[in-house]
């Protein structure tokens, strides 16, 4: 697979002389010198005689995992070493370097990330079976099924033609290659950060070919899986092939600051360790310098960068507790930047991010510096993602545990346990990968709140839409309807981040998605979801809909059927008076004016003159056309008709409950009429006479309390003429 890689030795010009990515160390070895990931696969690693060097490069592998893991076993790495190198032995790479230096650098970025041994051994044995005479049952004779396992998932990946990967199928059998074991995922990754780092004397249009599958599949990849590390060298590696002039404008930036005398960010940080020692907090303070697209992206935002702006401060603690004092002695002696602060402790990154953000700045210069402030452990998550997340066949540790006594699967954070039902679920390769194209796209996310306390992470732009079938799944398909912050919604609404959702769920296990969802729906589980359940149930044929009989609403009443003859559409004229008077009056229906409402009139054809609320839309039609109001108010009477709209769930006995209510209020049904029932979600219009206005409010909070009736409202203005 990595036939065409080229002499890593060469200089090339994708080659970045550091990209500032931090990899986690473990707090015992603290001393041990850290291995610079970007030599790996060349020339200093093996020297001249590769042959003869060998020995020392699984040395190195094996002293940056006990770093991580110092009981580990390292006997399966020997060897799988040991079967790697005789199998690869006399293959070369294109530059003519034994092939054994690709597997090696690639299981050395693992061990520096913290993965375990199985995943380790399996990278050394990556391309065995594919590259030579090495069987799987071979690796599963020596190494046992879980290596074979991943073993075989990578070769499979390695027969995805990445040249192709717009192609929805592409991605789709890349998928199914991974299976539920991520630890594939985190091999390919690694794979292809070695193949990046040498990629420099390829012909440019591969070169381009190559990065624009990066950018566009595995970079978003490494996001969603947590691998920051991965992710920003393959950012900058990327950076480099498609955008020379510019990667080269920003290195030079790199360079200026760093042969500064002085160092801003050196002179804050030690003054943070002086706040943090007089406040009796054990903590690390570390410099963290920005990548280079980093520093291309806010070179973009704020022009003309400062030696501050070259990178941020991190503040390692051991607890999460450390981490809100740290954040509260920085806020009370400098000052902070209000705008710059995030909590993702309390509310994690959807690929399991945690951290403090927060900005603030000196007084003595006014100096402003970015600081992150972590756990350890948030910081080896945040830096390797779910490669540091363990082994999901071994038994759970306490931290792997949920407070339940369940375990927490570390290989499957939340977005890739939807990505792999999406991919089960979708209808077709087109669907699935339209969607998923999307969702890649996708780089900032909002968090929002369930009732019960619980949050959804979702895309910018998403709505309640995607909030019920992130919630739900496809159970979601019995949504009748949303309050977003305590009020009525629509399924359209657009959310905003820290937006409390409340979704009113039906009863019915058959409901089906309104096909106007589609068009709200922006994240894939939400689109592939509405999507199956249509085509497994499509509308009836025009002819047909005529032909079906339409069922009771409510289950005692039928649809659409007034409850009383008569001329119940038109409003009889109430106690109003006129200027001048003698005029017969009648109040509108477009909005039903009762008192105290605030009303005007107009005079229509016959003499009558119709009374319309102010607020009325055709008020204003009117007055725009010209046409004179003529004085009304309300006379002595308090007598008032008025149209109310209840939207409620569909359930036996409703309408006979709901008007027992209204009874009771003192209000008489002059008219009802019940809507066709849309997905359980049944409207009611009444037309009540009430003896007392007054008495109004009380009617709606009396309907309101009926179970299964979600809103009440008086009729809203229409459009039409009076």
């Amino acid at each position: 697979m990595n036939a065409e890689a080229v002499n890593p030795a060469s200089p090339g010009p994708v080659t970045p002389t550091a990209t500032g990515a931090v990899v986690p160390t473990a707090p015992r070895r603290k001393a041990r010198p850290r291995i610079d990931l970007r030599r790996l696969g060349r020339a200093a690693l093996l020297g001249s005689a590769a042959r003869g060097r060998l020995p020392d490069a699984i040395g190195h592998v094996a002293e940056a995992h006990r770093a991580h893991h110092p009981d580990a076993d390292l006997d399966p790495l020997r060897r799988a070493y040991v079967l790697a190198e005789s199998s690869h032995r006399g293959q070369m790479r294109k530059s003519g370097e034994p092939y054994i230096t690709h597997p090696l650098a690639v299981t050395l970025i693992l061990a520096e990330l913290g993965a375990e041994t199985t995943t380790l051994t399996a990278s050394l044995l990556h391309d065995t079976v594919e590259d030579t005479d090495v069987t799987l049952d071979q690796v599963g004779e020596q190494f046992g099924a879980e290596v074979r396992y991943l073993v075989d998932g990578v070769t499979k990946l390695e027969k995805v033609d990445y040249g192709a990967a717009a192609e929805p199928e592409t991605f789709r059998k890349m998928l199914l290659a991974t299976g539920n074991d991520v630890r594939v995922m985190s091999i390919k990754l690694a794979d292809r950060l070695h193949n990046m780092r040498t990629l420099g004397v390829m012909r440019r249009e591969k070169q381009e070919r190559i990065a624009k599958v990066t950018r566009d599949v595995l970079i978003p990849l490494a996001e969603r899986l947590g691998v920051q590390a991965l992710k920003s060298e393959l950012e900058d590696l990327v950076f480099a092939v498609m955008h020379p002039e510019e990667y080269e404008r920003t290195r030079k930036l790199v360079d200026e600051n760093a042969a500064r005398a002085d160092d801003p960010l050196a002179a804050v940080a030690d003054e943070v360790r002086g706040v943090l020692r007089e406040a009796d907090i054990p903590a690390e303070v570390l410099i963290r310098p920005r990548h280079f697209v980093s520093v291309h992206r806010v070179s973009r935002k704020r022009g003309p960068l400062g030696g501050a702006d070259f990178g941020r401060l991190l503040v390692l603690v051991q607890e999460d507790a450390d981490c809100y004092a740290v954040l509260g002695e920085l806020h009370t002696c400098m000052t902070p930047v209000v705008s710059e602060f995030k909590d993702f402790i309390a509310v994690p990154k959807f690929n399991l991010y945690q951290s403090l953000h927060t900005a603030v700045a000196r007084a003595k210069d006014g100096q402003v510096v970015e600081v992150l402030i972590r756990t350890h452990q948030m910081h080896k998550v945040a830096e390797a993602g779910v490669v540091a997340l363990g082994n999901p066949y071994a038994p759970p540790s306490e931290e792997q545990t949920t407070g339940d006594g369940e375990r927490a699967d570390p290989t499957r954070p939340g977005w890739l346990s939807r990505l792999l039902d999406w991919q089960r679920g979708a209808p077709d390769p087109d669907t699935f990968w339209s969607t998923l194209r999307e969702d890649l796209a996708q780089d900032r996310e909002i968090t929002v709140f369930r009732p019960d306390g619980g949050a959804l992470g979702l895309p910018e732009g998403a709505t309640c839409v995607d909030a019920a079938y992130a919630q739900y799944g496809e159970d979601a398909h019995a949504t009748l309807g949303a309050r977003v912050n305590g009020r009525l919604a629509t399924m359209s609404t657009v959310l905003k981040d820290g937006d409390t959702v409340h979704l009113l769920m039906g009863q019915d296990p058959a409901s089906e998605p309104s096909r106007e969802w589609l068009e709200h729906a922006h994240t894939p589980a939400a689109r592939i979801a509405i999507q199956r359940r249509l085509a497994a149930h499509p509308e009836p044929a025009p002819a047909e809909a005529e032909e079906a009989p339409r069922g009771p609403a409510a289950g005692d009443a039928p649809a659409s059927r007034p409850t009383s003859e008569g001329p119940a559409a038109r409003p009889a004229s109430a106690d109003v008076l006129v200027d001048p008077p003698g005029a017969t009056v009648r109040l509108a229906g477009c909005c039903t004016p009762v008192p105290p409402d605030e009303i005007t009139g107009f005079a229509v054809r016959g003499g009558v003159v119709t009374v319309h609320r102010s607020e009325c839309a055709v008020v204003a039609r009117m007055k725009s056309a010209g046409r004179a109001e003529v004085g009304v108010r309300w006379g002595e009477s308090t007598q008032c008709r008025v149209t109310l709209l209840a939207e409620s769930f569909g359930r036996p006995h409703l309408l006979a409950d709901l008007t027992e209510a209204m009874a009771v209020e003192g209000a008489e049904i002059v008219s009802a009429t019940v809507e066709p029932p849309d997905r359980q979600r049944v409207r009611h219009t009444y037309t009540v006479l009430l003896p007392d206005a007054a008495r109004l409010p009380a009617l709606m909070r009396a309907m309101r309390d009926v179970a299964g009736v979600y809103d009440v409202s008086r009729s809203q203005p229409q459009t039409t003429g009076a």
